[in-house]
């Protein structure tokens, strides 16, 4: 390895952790390039974030860098992603947590599975989670929780035990704990933040990133709350 490909290596992942776009268009093409053309560059870039449990992503022309599982130094504790969201209590987490599985399975049905819905609204999603919840209750008898899954699912049903705001403008719902559309809402306003969604005109669109991520990481690291709605493994109705 010349040091030329180390630095160049070394330049690349600067870009990435400090969440500068690495893409075939755009201001670094040419980093770009040189990580998907030079297999030593390659190499070195993927030694780094294996290293620091980092995920590094290839799609549609660009590079995208995501924490591993439980990485406490580039991911966000529980504590902290209560604070960026605007939340006192576990049991609003866990229901977040819930509204983005709902959203990523809008557009995802597994990782091989797109589709092709171009954004979502929040009525869908609350309609989607009012839907998983009753479904749920309708079929707690027929699965297999463990202890701590049937208390986390008991703890999101009381969060979301708010009234539903019904309001043909969208436009009118605010980011609040006070309603189900609030609360969706703010989950929303949290993906914005991390770049995974735009706001247009009151539908929200998934980025380049938020694909990049799914496509990538839904099947393999696919949630024990995928298994429970889908009725796979041993959750299965028979």
């Amino acid at each position: 390895m010349t040091e030329q490909t180390l630095e160049t290596g070394i330049e690349i992942f600067a870009r990435l952790i400090n969440q500068e776009a690495v893409k075939y268009q755009g201001e670094h093409t040419k980093l770009y390039e040189a990580y998907t053309q030079n297999g030593e560059i390659f190499d070195t870039v993927n030694k780094i974030t294996k290293a620091l449990n980092l995920e590094i992503y290839d799609y549609r022309g660009g590079l995208y860098l995501t924490p591993g599982e439980s990485n406490h130094i580039f991911g966000y504790t529980n504590e902290e992603l209560k604070e960026m969201i605007g939340l006192r209590l576990n049991r609003e987490l866990f229901l977040c947590y819930f509204i983005i599985y709902h959203i990523i399975t809008k557009f995802y049905t597994d990782s091989a599975t797109y589709t092709y819905q171009e954004y979502v609204k929040i009525p869908e999603i609350v309609e989607a989670v009012d839907a998983s919840f009753q479904s749920l209750s309708d079929r707690v008898e027929t699965l297999t929780l463990t202890e701590v899954e049937e208390y986390s699912f008991e703890q999101m049903a009381l969060a979301w035990d708010l009234p539903l705001l019904t309001n043909e403008d969208s436009s009118m719902i605010r980011a609040e704990k006070g309603s189900r559309a609030g609360m969706v809402k703010k989950t929303f306003q949290f993906l914005i933040r991390q770049g995974l969604f735009l706001e247009v005109e009151d539908r929200y669109y998934p980025t380049d990133r938020f694909s990049a991520l799914i496509e990538s990481y839904f099947e393999s690291e696919q949630s024990r709350i995928y298994e429970i709605m889908t009725g796979g493994r041993d959750d299965a109705a028979y």
